[in-house]
């Protein structure tokens, strides 16, 4: 004999409170938006107006635009002949950085050798020794090496601070790699180098492109160094731009030329925003790799 059930009603489940907008961050982040982008933009926009202008009415926008103070900037103010100097100098330490910082990172990741943990905590320490502390002895061994005021010497010294940063960084990434491609390009009859520089050094592309943007920004940006290494007679020719724009400040408080200061601070920001704006998207995938891999 069949026995009819009832039906269960489902049972609900309660009801969760939906979680209201994060309208704080977002109002928090926007004011962060605003904070670091008005200045600039403010910048850019003096650079474009007159000495009048600026000190009469410096939220308008400019009544025409002037180039002319761009080519004062970079003719009469050497603004030329800084960028040029920042740029060989940024160069030249981007190459030995990334060169020497990934392969010490790929052996520090990939190879087990007595010692190993040593060397690369000593790179960790470098990262903490603050730059102030090593300006005195580095003055003294940069002049023993006959490269005081020289871009040679301010080229080395740049690589040498940022190589902490560059170890510490892409020896993580190099560990997320995975270890079979390797093996199966030793067994293909890969030699080390060729594994290196053929295989591996290919698949941490998002890491070096993040931490090239990183020594990037911090090498354009350097002041403390080039003020104290670039000493002696003639080292006003070598001067980079952190140098260039201080003394252009200096006299243009004097003179007047406002325009032709903020003329000059565009054309040092510029390779810093080509840079973000050309490469944003790969650091924001070279970090997220590392970290979810």
């Amino acid at each position: 004999m069949a026995v009819l059930t009832r039906p269960r009603a489902p049972v609900q489940s309660p009801a969760r409170p939906r979680s209201s907008p994060p309208v704080l961050s977002h109002l928090f982040l926007a004011g962060w938006a605003l904070l670091t982008t008005l200045p600039l933009l403010w910048a850019v926009v003096s650079s474009f107006k007159s000495d009048d202008e600026i000190l009469t009415s410096p939220w308008s926008l400019p009544s025409r635009p002037r180039w002319e103070n761009w080519a004062r900037a970079w003719n009469e103010a050497h603004i030329g002949r800084y960028f040029l100097n920042s740029a060989i100098v940024v160069t030249g330490a981007l190459i030995l950085t990334m060169l020497f910082g990934a392969m010490a990172a790929y052996v520090l990741a990939r190879y087990k050798f007595r010692g190993g943990r040593v060397v690369y905590y000593a790179f960790v320490g470098g990262m903490m020794f603050p730059v102030f502390l090593a300006l005195v002895p580095l003055f003294f061994v940069v002049r023993d090496l006959g490269m005081l005021g020289t871009l040679p010497g301010l080229t080395l010294v740049y690589a040498a601070y940022s190589l902490p940063f560059t170890v510490f960084f892409l020896t993580a990434f190099f560990r997320t790699l995975p270890t079979a491609v390797a093996e199966a390009a030793m067994v293909d009859g890969c030699g080390h180098f060729g594994l290196f520089f053929r295989v591996m050094l290919p698949m941490a592309r998002p890491g070096l492109v993040s931490v090239g943007i990183f020594n990037f920004l911090f090498q354009w940006n350097q002041y403390v160094l080039p003020i104290v290494l670039m000493q002696g007679e003639g080292a006003d020719q070598n001067w980079v731009l952190a140098q260039g724009l201080t003394a252009l400040a200096v006299n243009e408080g004097y003179q007047g030329d406002f325009s032709g200061l903020f003329a000059g601070m565009t054309i040092a920001m510029l390779p810093v925003l080509a840079g973000y704006l050309l490469f944003h998207r790969q650091v924001q995938s070279g970090l997220a790799a590392g970290q979810l891999r």
